[in-house]
């Protein structure tokens, strides 16, 4: 009781001073914003500013002097100082008829420092946050950018990566920021749980999806590294491996990780339902357009009824209906398929309905995120252009085309409605991403014209100054090659889809018996003919030089030595040196690949023409082509089957004998288990050797089956493979050239190791010749850069 007795006492207090004083101090208040209100400004005094000048700061204000004000004069001029981002306090007085202006001002920013960060350089760290030199401080500018630091140490695996931050006061209002790192260890993946397949096992569906288990290489490859995101979208990867094989009704039930602080590893853990595998039932086409027939439309399907159901081959055929009622003038057709599911027989019917559709038009396109490159580069990826007819197939083409680009690490296309209800907003949302790379390795090489060790070093720029133009110095030295390459490309030549770029090379090489230098340049234009036939157009000019090396030639007087063994063909191209070769070339490219750096299906063909007479000492017309088709023999096994077949021949357009340089020489592109150049036409020495010359034809075909290594994690990129080659190389008019010049053909049989290496591919054969002939010149192991294509 004594507690509320108090209260009410203190209540009445309060009610009483209220009633008394609460009036006058209305009168007061009222009598201030009537001053206020009929207050003039006679002079505005600033105080407080070090930097900005009074005059900019009065510009600000939006109050003049001669003029009255009101209260919401001045809050608006409080808000339009705070609004510039220079002022950290701001305090507007009216002392008299002086408008007093007190302002604090924001340090600046004299330099962004970091310390203890080891695992991402200072530049990767001055991209990720956006305090820069000569910025307005804030605090909470400060610990966004601490906090981004964070995250782009969690995006590298070290989640527990601790980041503090502090300022020196350097004076005169500027001062330096400094994040300190503690880096901690990397939070690595223990293994990758799935449950519910039954279909693929753990390690098929483990190859599928981008998180890896930690490795051996994994402080290479970085693709243990545990992110929500990233996770999201092997979900989505995982759905579409199992559409794409008939399993239309899969679905992930559960996908999430769990850290083991102990460890500081994560088990990843996938929960999935198969459902049934489906095939395709009837196929049909329904037309709503007036002179469309449905039955024109059937060659342009990829859905055939008795096929296993794949979705993409339905968007395949999407795409192809509705390109092709585009360019019969039906800007607006809506290509939907239906399906129609029959669960006794596990068969999925599909109507693929055609109509009119909305019209809508593509008011503009907008670009936001690119922070480097230039909106035209963007731009021409795209088929559809303000003012066009909206197309969403178009649309999805242009962001697959950006995502190929490999400029940006996310692309997002979005569309807004327009300022009509017929008018589309389409919105691209990009992340950038670094597009530079300095580069040096050390290689291996057994096959080919450069073996032994090498060294090369290089600087790429696929995107600079933000054009979309490719720039590429290298240089490489080995045990028997020197190599200088300059090579520079314009995607979009004068605003087309016409790529031009040229290349400058010098080349040396060193062999048994004598060396060539080759000097020159190549103008190149490429065209795509499709989505998968191109076609490119080539100038080459060449200067080559032949000598003896000091081994045929000591005393340097360009003939060779007595008891050096060369055939005399080689000694009249080296005697006739140097040469000038100008020719021109033109190259179909086919390619179906589904996936270029790891193949199941598809076909990749080349063919080249190359004509050489344009000037110059060579004459003559020369085909060559090559072709694989990859097949997929066991989705569960991972099992994967080649067909590799190519061709060549030369002529000459004169009638004179081809130089013995022009001619085709063997490599393991052509047949494995035989040295370079160690097949075919051959001069028989002396000393019972042989020099091989080369041919004016070869055939050669080859049957490969590749599949995971047991007992090696996916992760790892390694891949077995079995083979078998065969090869002819004949055809050869040198008066030198008298054994193997008829159509002899060769084979082998071997193993291999496929290695999708940090490094670039790498691949080791072992093949072993079953039928050869006795001046081929044989050679088991070869250890080089896989040439896949």
């Amino acid at each position: 009781m004594r507690i509320i007795s108090r209260s009410m006492n203190a209540a009445s207090a309060i009610a009483l001073s209220a009633a008394f004083f609460g009036p006058a101090l209305f009168a007061v208040q009222l009598a201030s914003v009537s001053v206020a209100k009929a207050a003039t400004v006679g002079t505005i005094d600033v105080r407080g500013n070090r930097r900005i000048p009074a005059e900019t700061i009065r510009s600000y204000l939006g109050i003049n002097s001669g003029r009255s004000f009101s209260d919401s004069d001045i809050d608006d001029a409080v808000k339009r100082l705070f609004g510039t981002g220079m002022f950290s306090n701001v305090r507007i007085n009216q002392v008299g008829s002086t408008l007093v202006v007190e302002v604090e001002e924001y340090s600046i920013v004299n330099q962004v420092l970091f310390q203890g960060n080891k695992q991402i350089k200072d530049t990767q760290l001055s991209q990720a946050i956006r305090l820069k030199p000569r910025d307005a401080f804030t605090t909470a500018a400060m610990e966004a950018d601490a906090e981004a630091i964070r995250q782009a140490y969690s995006r590298i695996g070290r989640e527990d990566a601790k980041v503090t931050t502090r300022t020196v006061d350097l004076g005169e209002g500027r001062l330096n920021v400094i994040f300190e790192t503690v880096e901690g260890d990397r939070t690595k993946i223990a293994r990758i749980d799935f449950s519910g397949n039954n279909a693929f096992s753990d390690r098929r569906l483990a190859d599928v999806i981008s998180t890896k288990r930690s490795g051996i290489l994994s402080f290479v490859l970085r693709n243990d590294v545990y992110d929500e995101k990233r996770l999201h979208a092997d979900e989505e990867l995982l759905r579409r491996f199992y559409y794409n094989r008939g399993y239309a009704d899969f679905r992930v039930v559960s996908a999430a990780a769990e850290l083991n602080e102990t460890t500081n590893e994560y088990v990843v853990s996938i929960t999935v339902d198969e459902g049934d595998r489906y095939t395709f039932g009837d196929i049909a086409v329904e037309s709503g357009l007036e002179g469309v027939d449905n039955q024109t439309l059937r060659s342009l399907l990829h859905t055939y009824s008795g096929d296993v159901y794949n979705a993409k081959a339905v968007e395949d055929t999407i795409i192809a209906l509705t390109e092709e009622l585009a360019g019969r003038g039906y800007a607006f057709a809506q290509v939907t398929p239906r399906g129609s599911r029959n669960f006794e027989n596990h068969t999925i019917s599909v109507t693929y309905t055609i109509d009119q559709g909305t019209k809508a038009y593509v008011e503009r396109i907008e670009i936001r995120g690119n922070t480097r490159t230039r909106e035209p580069v963007i731009r021409q990826e795209f088929d559809v252009s303000e003012g066009d007819a909206f197309n969403q197939v178009l649309i999805q083409r242009a962001k697959k085309r950006l995502q190929d680009l490999d400029y940006f690490e996310s692309v997002e296309i979005s569309t807004a409605p327009g300022s009509q209800p017929d008018q589309v907003v389409v919105v691209v949302d990009l992340v950038e991403k670094s597009t530079g790379d300095f580069s040096i390795g050390a290689g291996y090489s057994t096959s080919g014209d450069s073996k032994g060790p090498s060294l090369e070093g290089s600087i790429t720029e696929k995107n600079f100054l933000g054009r979309g133009q490719y720039i590429k110095l290298a240089a490489g030295v080995g045990e028997s090659s020197k190599d200088f390459t300059l090579s520079f490309t314009e995607p979009y030549f004068l605003g087309r889809h016409i790529s031009a770029g040229f290349d400058i090379f010098r080349q040396t090489r060193e062999y048994d018996d004598y060396d060539s230098k080759t000097t020159g340049a190549t103008i190149r234009f490429g065209l795509p003919i499709s989505e998968t036939l191109s076609t490119q157009f080539a100038y080459t000019y060449s200067q080559e030089k032949y000598s003896l090396n000091d081994d045929c030639d000591a005393d340097g007087d360009g003939v060779a030595d007595s008891g050096c063994e060369v055939s005399s063909a080689i000694v009249d191209g080296i005697e006739n040196s140097p040469w000038i070769k100008s020719s021109i070339s033109g190259t179909l490219l086919y390619k179906t690949i589904d996936d270029m750096k790891d193949p199941h299906k598809g076909l990749y063909a080349t063919f080249t023409t190359e004509f050489a007479g344009l000037g110059g000492d060579a004459k003559f017309l020369k085909f060559s082509g090559r072709g694989t088709y990859y097949h997929t023999i066991s989705e569960e096994m991972n099992l994967v089957g080649l067909l590799t077949a190519g061709a060549g021949h030369i002529m000459s357009t004169t009638g004179d004998d081809l130089r013995v340089f022009d001619l085709f020489e063997n490599s393991d592109r052509i047949i494995r288990g035989f040295a370079y150049n160690g097949i075919g036409p051959a001069d028989k020495l002396s000393d019972g050797s042989y020099d091989h010359l080369g041919g004016t034809t070869y055939f050669h075909a080859s049957a490969e089956a590749q599949f995971p290594i047991p007992l090696i994690p996916d992760s790892f990129g390694l891949k077995g493979a079995f083979f078998a080659d065969a090869a002819t190389l004949y055809g050869n008019n040198l008066s030198a050239a008298d054994t193997s010049t008829s159509m002899s053909w060769r084979a082998s049989v071997g193993v291999g190791i496929l290695w999708a290496s940090p490094f670039g591919p790498l691949r080791v054969d072992y093949a072993v010749p079953v039928k050869k002939e006795a001046s081929d010149e044989v050679e088991n192991f070869t250890f080089g850069i896989s040439t896949r294509f």
